[in-house]
């Protein structure tokens, strides 16, 4: 019913008459429909200087390996997505789930550290990232975080060397990740 009438525009007597009820309790529906769909829209915008202030401190806790600070500032259900495009080591599927997305970015983070990575702070289509960065400065990965309602609710991981070519200079994730565990 909300399809037809929010989507389609189909008058609510048409409505009525798929759904064989009267014009009034289909105009009841609607409201009660509308209703739902706005109580799920956030309850409030994360301000510029809120994001940019959670994303430092996730960033920070990445790099220290605080797994108790990185998941007490994701969602309970967040997201994280990998892009390796078949041509880089990437997650087979995203995964869900604080405690499960904390791990994945804390073993992520000790790699990184073995291999001598970097971490650069950047914006990426007008959301909070960074870079990751190996010894030479080659370009490794992106990450983007989608922060709302106070936390980060998806976490996009690209490797895929394709993509980032236009961001410089791009690393040999395979090689580099050899490396770092060859160094255990």
């Amino acid at each position: 019913m909300f399809l037809l009438r929010e989507v389609f525009a189909y008058p609510y007597e048409r409505i009525a008459e798929i759904l064989d009820k009267s014009p009034a309790s289909v105009r009841q529906l609607a409201v009660r429909a509308r209703r739902q769909v706005t109580a799920r829209e956030p309850r409030f915008e994360t301000s510029r200087e809120q994001r940019d202030r959670l994303t430092r401190r996730f960033f920070d806790a990445f790099e220290r390996g605080d797994l108790e600070q990185l998941e007490a500032l994701l969602a309970d259900d967040v997201t994280l997505r990998g892009d390796g495009g078949g041509k880089a080591p990437a997650l087979a599927r995203s995964m869900r789930g604080r405690v499960h997305v904390g791990r994945t970015l804390l073993a992520w983070a000790r790699s990184a550290a073995r291999f001598g990575g970097t971490l650069r702070q950047v914006e990426v289509n007008g959301e909070p990232g960074a870079m990751t960065l190996d010894r030479d400065g080659k370009v490794i990965s992106v990450i983007t975080l989608d922060v709302a309602e106070g936390r980060i609710q998806t976490v996009n991981s690209l490797v895929n060397p394709e993509k980032l070519r236009h961001l410089g200079p791009v690393g040999d994730l395979r090689a580099v990740l050899g490396g770092a565990r060859n160094t255990r």
